[in-house]
């Protein structure tokens, strides 16, 4: 028998062997990752139209799964609040420049407040254990907020290149003016109030003609 075809043999059977192995452990990997972004997307949804913090036995009721099961992919409260509030500040952040991508600045603008308005809805939901968790510090509140000032930044600078957004507005502006309109039209329960304030809003943040 020859030795080499032998060996040969075994190299191939051996790295289709791993090969199996290796693809065996990534659809668990990529099975929990999706499980762990769904019941993520669910929690959002609860938090979003909780009028008060909910159970994680509600969350994982919603979710159709066992409350078990939640445990394993957020073991605490803190680490399920954590985990949504931390993808809401991503969406604002990188929203603002796919958003750009998509519409011309104004437009931009007026469909990141709806973002802003989840996020702040989502906050309400889980805001005990929020400001209990930026008490103690483990979320940066400040650092947040840089973040969300930089998002509404960027639109505004594309806008004013632009030319339909105004120049003498601040993101500290827009800011305040959003925390307003969401604390008189809080959601859920408000969307059209809230929807007409900030469509008032935009409406003062177009140049006005002639306006240089």
């Amino acid at each position: 028998m020859d030795d080499r075809n032998t060996n040969g043999a075994r190299s191939v059977s051996s790295e289709a062997a791993a090969e199996t192995e290796a693809a065996a452990t990534r659809a668990p990997r990529a099975d929990a990752a999706r499980n762990r972004d769904q019941l993520l997307a669910v929690a959002t949804r609860v938090f979003l139209s909780a009028g008060t913090e909910p159970s994680m036995r509600a969350i994982a009721r919603e979710a159709g799964v066992g409350i078990a099961t939640l445990y394993r992919h957020f073991p605490t409260r803190e680490s399920l609040v954590d985990a949504v509030y931390r993808d809401q500040v991503v969406r604002l952040t990188s929203g603002a420049h796919a958003l750009l991508g998509r519409m011309p600045p104004a437009a931009a603008m007026r469909r990141w407040m709806d973002l802003f308005g989840d996020w702040i809805a989502a906050k309400n939901g889980m805001l005990d254990t929020l400001l209990a968790m930026i008490e103690a510090g483990e979320i940066a509140h400040a650092h947040t907020r840089t973040e969300l000032l930089t998002a509404i930044t960027t639109i505004l600078d594309a806008g004013r290149a632009a030319g339909d957004l105004r120049s003498d507005v601040t993101a500290d502006d827009i800011a305040a003016a959003l925390v307003g309109t969401f604390t008189v039209a809080p959601r859920p329960g408000h969307e059209a109030k809230a929807g007409r304030l900030l469509d008032l809003l935009m409406d003062g943040l177009r140049p006005a003609p002639g306006r240089p």
